[in-house]
């Protein structure tokens, strides 16, 4: 089969894993041979409740036995989508009200920037330095990463950048911004987190200009830092979020949610201002309205911080420098691109899924399922560390 695969199927980099999959339960996949693998990445972040969850599954096959696509999104009322944004509306802020379900987390990007124009009659997007938004020609437009695009300009213009964490550079938003969009704990730089205050002095910033505060919520949403989505922990209120990823418990899905008062701007002037065919899948919306049932029905989000203090127990070795991140999005840290490359690749051949960041050559990702055990953390933790007692002991 991997001859087929990359023959057939386009590839995203000179050298994929290549792993055939067989099948995948609970926290393991299974190549072709039956060799388990213990997942530390849940398809980056995506599997939020395992692979095969029983109430995830059960809820896909329960609405593939009522009825599949049957209308564009928005015209027809679905009980599944339905549901979902009225739960999702239930569990955030009051302004906080109104969703649109698209099929990616880009796609969802794509839409907050266009409601952020289409809000305030203005152009000017700020993005941050070494963020990743996704990868269509408007998501791509806020990455702050040059070498990643600039194969593919032009991009969409007026798009500025900001050092994340850094204060001064918040008088760049100003009353020709029409919004900024931040991730709420960067991903591709390394998981880093705001500090001092800094997503309360953004929020500050765009309430004195007009401007709209965007947050992408796309890794750190659904649970994976111990609150529903991440600015929960910061006591912020942004004006759009952005999800995907984990929403949907390893289905292809994507959102964007802000208040009824600017999302129905959508609805008019021009009508049809953000439009999809496919977004409120029945069957997707039905896979994510029982990942969200799941979460705020039990007590996952919690054990998420707990989680997080036994990898931080166990993560101990000359060669990591630091475990950055919060609850399940961890980055271990090494000291260097090789000792990382090095780990992840020997890491799979000893039967542990781990995977890289996509600025930060030195970060190891750590987002296993929201469901992991301690045991298999314990498992996970003791090959990476027997990874690298073997390459400390090599230099």
């Amino acid at each position: 089969m991997i001859n087929d695969f990359l023959k057939y199927q386009a590839q995203t980099s000179p050298h994929p894993l290549g792993m055939e999959v067989s099948h995948a339960r609970g926290s393991y996949i299974y190549d072709t041979n039956n060799k388990a693998y213990l997942d530390f990445v849940a398809g980056v972040s995506a599997a939020s409740l395992g692979h095969q969850h029983p109430r995830v599954n059960n809820a896909i096959i329960d609405q593939l036995n009522k009825y599949s696509h049957v209308m564009v999104y928005g015209e027809y009322a679905q009980h599944p989508a339905t549901e979902f944004c009225k739960l999702l509306a239930q569990n955030l802020p009051v302004k906080l009200n109104k969703t649109y379900l698209t099929n990616s987390g880009t796609e969802a990007t794509e839409g907050a920037l266009k409601l952020a124009r289409r809000v305030t009659g203005r152009s000017q997007l700020i993005s941050c330095f070494n963020a990743y938004h996704g990868n269509t020609m408007g998501s791509m437009s806020v990455m702050g990463f040059e070498e990643r695009k600039q194969i593919f300009r032009p991009l969409i213009p007026d798009v500025d950048f900001i050092t994340f964490n850094n204060e001064e550079d918040l008088q760049k938003i100003t009353t020709k911004t029409a919004g900024i969009i931040l991730e709420t704990i960067q991903g591709g730089a390394g998981f880093i987190q705001p500090e001092n205050d800094f997503l309360r002095k953004v929020r500050e910033r765009c309430d004195e200009v007009g401007a709209i505060m965007i947050l992408d919520e796309i890794q750190p949403g659904f649970g994976r830092t111990g609150k529903l989505f991440g600015f929960q922990n910061y006591d912020i209120v942004p004006d759009v979020i952005i999800m995907g990823k984990g929403m949907g418990g390893g289905m292809p899905v994507g959102a964007f949610t802000a208040s009824e008062e600017m999302m129905d701007l959508l609805s008019h002037d021009p009508k049809l201002g953000h439009i999809t065919t496919f977004g409120g899948h029945p069957v997707i919306a039905a896979a994510c309205l029982a990942t969200l049932q799941e979460l705020t029905e039990t007590d996952i989000m919690a054990q998420a911080l707990e989680k997080e203090k036994l990898f931080r127990e166990l993560l101990v070795h000359p060669l990591i420098e630091d475990v950055r991140g919060r609850g399940l999005m961890l980055a271990a840290m090494t000291k260097s691109d090789d000792i990382t490359n090095r780990t992840i690749l020997r890491c799979q051949e000893k039967g542990l899924i781990l995977f890289w960041l996509l600025f930060e050559g030195k970060a190891i990702r750590i987002t296993p399922p929201l469901t992991i055990s301690n045991e298999e953390i314990k498992e996970g933790c003791g090959i990476i560390i027997e990874v690298l007692n073997e390459i400390l002991a090599e230099q």
